[in-house]
């Protein structure tokens, strides 16, 4: 019997086929399948493990304050008629501002908007060309030291400029603002990524090539890292919940400064709870000149 036959037979394979004309059975073709990879973040960005998705409970947290007595100035402190200066978020306007500019009106306080248009420009200059200005309206206006309230980014500029004006400020308040690092949502840092490069873009050598990242040594991070005189009360209101940024990091990591709210980060300009807080640091600050 022939070689090839005999390889045949003992294989399983048909007798009589030589073994050149055999044919190898072909190996299952598998699909092939592309991963998605995310683009990797600048080395500048730190992510924090949140979900945007959360955030849309923020429209329930205006109901709440509506019907709340809090929004009607019951139960909390009546002000003084000192001047308090709001500041929105990243990407914010004063307009979303405006329930809480109403409130504090209403409770006796004289709130003024920051005035910054966007909050989408680099912080230093903002302060250097707008902020600076309303502070010294309000000053001027109502004769004594004022009060800045912010929220997210507007929040980390509001605790700058106090470092900056300490002899001007009666008292700093944030709101779910990241004052120890941007570690955000990756949305959000893309978001800031673009802003970035806009004003890189925009101002050129106006502004350092590191701007808008916790690497920029410019006069605003410099004054956010300086600690606040003893005259001047200091509060941090966080959520835990907050689904933009990483809220250990809108902590002082102080118990007297460091308040906890329930609430999402975006409703934090509309908590009920948050504006009893507010309410009620406000009236421990003195205002006086």
């Amino acid at each position: 019997m022939p070689n090839g036959v005999f390889r045949s037979l003992r294989d399983g394979m048909p007798a009589g086929i030589p073994d050149n004309l055999q044919r190898t059975p072909k190996k299952p073709v598998t699909p092939r399948t592309t991963r998605k990879t995310r683009r990797p973040l600048p080395h500048q960005y730190s992510e924090a493990n949140t979900s945007l998705f959360t955030e849309a409970l923020f429209g329930a947290e205006i109901l709440i304050l509506h019907a709340s007595p809090v929004y009607y100035g019951l139960g909390v402190p009546r002000g003084d008629g000192s001047a308090v200066i709001i500041i929105p978020g990243f990407l914010g306007t004063d307009v979303y501002l405006t329930e809480l500019h109403a409130w504090l009106r209403r409770i006796g306080y004289r709130p003024y908007f920051s005035g910054i248009g966007v909050n989408a420009d680099c912080p230093n200059l903002l302060i250097q060309q707008r902020l600076n200005q309303t502070v010294d309206k309000a000053r001027d206006e109502t004769k004594r030291k004022v009060h800045l309230i912010g929220h997210s980014l507007g929040g980390v500029i509001a605790r700058s400029l106090a470092g900056q004006r300490p002899k001007d400020v009666a008292s700093v308040t944030t709101l779910a603002a990241p004052i120890r690092g941007t570690v955000a949502n990756r949305a959000v840092l893309r978001a800031a990524e673009a802003v970035r490069l806009r004003i890189l873009d925009e101002h050129g050598r106006g502004v350092l090539p590191s701007c808008y990242t916790g690497q920029c040594t410019c006069n605003f991070l410099n004054s956010l890292r300086r600690r606040v005189p003893a005259s001047m009360v200091e509060t941090a209101i966080y959520t835990r919940h907050d689904g933009v940024v990483d809220w250990r990091y809108c902590m002082t990591r102080d118990p007297e400064v460091d308040v906890e709210v329930p609430g999402t980060h975006i409703g934090m300009a509309f908590n009920p709870a948050a504006y009893t807080v507010v309410a009620e640091r406000l009236a421990a600050a003195s205002s006086e000149r």
